[in-house]
């Protein structure tokens, strides 16, 4: 995107595969879960992950305004950070009026501290929990940015802890729309207080439920009443990687170099910094939700 390529013809299909694609991804998820799964990880597992959420969000604005960035910007890091990566960036974006390169950025650094806490991460949950699977899972499934990240991260580990790190993750998506929800009522014009009321044409923002969360959720519904073959749901797992690889490079071709030299080094220090208090975060609240009982 910054060479032969950086060209106005090229924006229509760059925009289409950005947008459409990760939604059609999403949608495809769906397909792949059993909402009964959820239930594995317990009421402490959905505790967990809302109370690391919130930490990481908290984390994340307070490191963005220390150094300096926009509130915009720093929103789509709470969010790209505190739930699902690039997907929660898209949705997020709208919510707060983000510029395209703010986009362009959050989701680049959200994903590079996500590969190098990819490979961190089986390492220490070797250290601290000898790989046991639910405090395993919960590390990895509650902190990594993107649902492929956390399967290749769990990966490292065993077949229990990819599936458990999974569900970790996909709770974390579903309370996406929650996020979604409550940035739209928070003040992100430049100069005034988060929590303030918004003014002039932000004074009726409304956050609709996104409509690639409904097919989600229909898709996961179907699933979990058991009338699609198996087969289906592991199509669809294709297709939507696919879906995402390609929105993914789309989203890469809109980053320009110049922009990244800008902002690149202190933006990697932002990422850097939210990374590191999400891995205290989740150690920390797993010692006190997810230990496991004795005897």
């Amino acid at each position: 995107g910054n060479t032969f390529l950086n060209r106005e013809v090229f924006n229509a299909g760059s925009k289409f595969s950005e947008k459409n694609l990760l939604e059609y991804s999403i949608v495809l998820t769906g397909l792949t879960l059993n909402l009964t799964d959820i239930m594995g990880v317990g009421v402490t597992g959905v505790i967990f992950i809302l109370l690391q959420m919130a930490l990481t969000i908290t984390a994340a604005y307070l490191i963005g305004k220390k150094l300096g960035f926009g509130k915009k910007f720093t929103m789509l890091m709470c969010a790209g950070n505190a739930v699902c990566g690039s997907s929660a960036i898209a949705t997020v974006a709208p919510v707060v009026k983000a510029e395209s390169k703010d986009k362009g950025i959050s989701i680049t650094i959200v994903n590079v501290t996500g590969t190098f806490m990819m490979i961190l991460l089986p390492l220490i949950a070797g250290l601290l929990y000898n790989h046991e699977t639910l405090q395993t899972a919960g590390l990895i499934g509650g902190t990594l940015q993107s649902i492929g990240q956390v399967i290749a991260s769990a990966k490292m580990v065993s077949t229990e802890v990819v599936d458990m790190a999974t569900i970790f993750k996909i709770i974390r998506i579903i309370f996406l729309v929650l996020v979604a929800l409550v940035f739209s009522r928070l003040n992100t014009n430049e100069g005034e207080k988060l929590f303030s009321k918004q003014t002039g044409e932000h004074g009726k923002v409304k956050a609709g439920v996104p409509w690639f969360i409904i097919g989600f959720f229909l898709l996961s519904i179907i699933t979990s009443i058991g009338f699609l073959p198996q087969v289906v749901g592991a199509t669809a797992k294709t297709i939507s990687g696919q879906f995402e690889i390609i929105a993914l490079a789309a989203i890469g071709m809109r980053v320009k170099f110049r922009d990244l030299v800008k902002e690149g080094p202190k933006s990697m220090l932002f990422g850097g910094l939210v990374g590191v208090c999400q891995i205290i975060f989740a150690v920390g609240l797993i010692f006190l939700l997810l230990r496991p009982s004795v005897g």
